[in-house]
């Protein structure tokens, strides 16, 4: 990609001696590859996940307190993160949880944030106590990264009133070091997301924060036709700037909000996604808010951010309109080189495509993809673009689920809606396929939880268990997996981008975890590889270092480490 900064990084702290060099859990199926020559596939592989929720044992009730008075902070959470925590190569799952009213306490069980090892057969086994991360107060997102570059992903929790960072331990348990990081408290965080904004090889925080509530003045908000109690409008509640914190390199962070230029913007923040967008080499910061405009923070390269959503294109929709803006997942759509946005917002609104047409420009091709049309009657939240039939056509998951669990005597909505999958066709429109059961989804988290090549998905739903949609394409469409160990740059290789070339074309892609609405994903980049058995790589590192690694085949996963 042009423009590619080389930047020198610091990499080792001294109290992280321990390396991630646990090979990945060999599969039999990485070990095969798929014969040369296949049968022609149609033009657009079907789509298809199979419901493997009552197996899979993830048996938290995601508790939000719900009350009479329908209190704001009852219907956002729902915050799951995809993260191999013990280095056996198979994901695992964490999920936050709600706590009880008013005092915002976990007393018991009910309320704990859980943790759950992949005993790889898909099953999960529920190991919070051991993990020690039960946690305190309610909860909202969860974003995972291994900060301290010590070959161990780390885990932070944002949350009403509290947020927490979790360091891995390495022997299946985290301590918390929240106060000693220098991590504080906002009055309502939503999400984060890791990224390593200067390029000195460390990770740093950005915390999404939403609205500045307080219960004791909360408005009562009730329908003028039916009568009933709703949630409020967020015009109702002030906004709060988001929170930038620099990693220091020694465990502790600064936060260095104000310096950067982003505490001088008020949102209402929901969702992060990081990007490079005009191929400088720094990576940019998108946020969706709520009812105001989007934000698109420009990395300037010194320290400091400058807001430029409205001059990008993307602060509003093509109707000049501020949305209800939620989940987004910022990533090269179309395989042109430059990163797309998409969002999730409220039903009627549609989920907005921006098409990054260069120049620091996008463009809004929500109807012209036909993605409007398959979206005006949903509200969104957990969202993710990933190549589920594995064609080199990358889709895009939404997990809905209406605001309101009286949603249908508001305003003669079902709450419960199904997920949806936009899958991209030749021409670069999108179809929609159902996703699982009806229910009020919300957090969405992704990965290959069976190794088998195919992208899963795992989604929150508030008053019950979570959704475990195992992908169950058959495409016969061949796959690579790539999982990046930094050496200048960060351990995770967070911001890297990788060119792949196969007899079908180009595509590209990126290493992060901070992906759809409060939640975490795999931090293993995937491809679809069509009828292609094999492929080129090119891995353009957050360190400056660009790494050929020639022809490759596919239908496995590569440890590819930093030269």
């Amino acid at each position: 990609m042009a423009g590619i900064q080389r930047r020198t990084a610091a990499h080792s702290l001294a109290s992280c001696a321990a390396r991630y060099n646990t090979p990945v859990r060999p599969v039999k199926a990485w070990l095969v590859l798929l014969a040369l020559a296949v049968s022609v596939q149609p033009a657009t592989a079907p789509v298809s996940f199979t419901d493997g929720s009552a197996r899979a044992g993830l048996d938290v009730l995601l508790n939000n307190s719900a009350t009479p008075a329908k209190h704001q902070i009852e219907t956002t959470l729902g915050g799951v993160a995809a993260f191999d925590y013990d280095g056996d190569g198979l994901l695992d799952l964490f999920f936050t949880n709600g706590a009880a009213q008013p005092g915002l306490l976990k007393p018991d069980a009910a309320w704990w944030n859980r943790l759950y090892r992949n005993r790889g057969n898909g099953v999960f086994e529920d190991v919070t106590v051991k993990s020690g991360l039960l946690g305190e107060g309610f909860g909202m997102g969860a974003a995972a990264a291994d900060y301290d570059n010590c070959g161990r992903p780390d885990l932070f929790v944002a949350g009403v009133k509290r947020n927490a960072l979790y360091r891995n331990r390495g022997d299946g348990t985290f301590e918390d070091v929240t106060a000693k990081a220098g991590i504080h408290g906002e009055p309502w965080s939503v999400a984060a997301g890791w990224f390593d904004y200067d390029g000195d090889g460390f990770l740093d925080l950005f915390v999404v924060n939403y609205l500045d509530w307080d219960p004791a003045k909360e408005p009562v908000c009730k329908d003028p036709s039916s009568g009933q109690v709703a949630h409020c409008h967020p015009k109702f509640y002030t906004g709060l700037p988001n929170t930038l914190y620099h990693n220091n390199r020694d465990g502790t962070f600064t936060d260095v909000s104000a310096e950067a230029g982003i505490r001088a913007h008020i949102g209402k923040g929901m969702s992060v996604a990081f990007a490079d967008y005009d191929g400088d080499g720094l990576p940019d910061v998108f946020v969706t808010n709520d009812t105001l405009p989007n934000f698109l923070f420009h990395n300037d390269g010194n320290g400091h951010f400058t807001e430029t959503a409205v001059k990008a294109g993307v602060a509003f929709n093509d109707d000049g309109r501020a949305l209800s803006s939620m989940g987004v997942d910022f990533r090269d759509i179309n395989n042109d080189g430059r990163p797309d946005i998409f969002l999730t917002a409220l039903v009627n609104e549609t989920y907005p495509l921006y098409r990054n047409i260069g120049k620091g420009l996008f463009s809004d091709f929500t109807y012209r993809s036909r993605v409007g049309a398959a979206t005006v009657t949903g509200t969104g939240w957990g969202t993710g673009i990933y190549d589920f039939n594995n064609d080199g056509r990358k889709d895009i998951f939404c997990a809905n689920g209406d605001l309101n669990a009286n949603a249908e005597a508001l305003s003669g909505r079902a709450a419960r809606q199904s997920n949806t999958v936009l899958v991209q066709q030749p021409d670069g429109t999108f179809e929609p396929v159902p996703a699982g059961p009806a229910a009020r989804h919300r957090g969405t988290a992704f990965g290959d939880f069976d190794n088998d090549g195919r992208i899963d998905a795992v989604v929150t739903r508030i008053g019950e268990k979570p959704l475990f949609l195992r992908n169950s394409s058959s495409s016969g469409n061949h796959w690579l997996g790539l999982k990046l160990v930094g050496r200048r740059s960060n351990r995770d290789g967070i911001g890297a981008w990788i060119k792949l070339r196969t007899a079908e074309g180009e595509q590209w892609n990126q290493v992060t975890t901070s992906v759809g609405y409060a939640s975490s994903s795999d931090v293993r980049v995937h491809f679809g590889l069509g009828s292609a058995a094999v492929a080129t790589v090119e891995i353009h590192w957050p360190g400056g270092a660009v790494q050929q690694l020639g022809e490759v085949a596919g239908d496995r996963y590569l440890i590819v480490r930093e030269p």
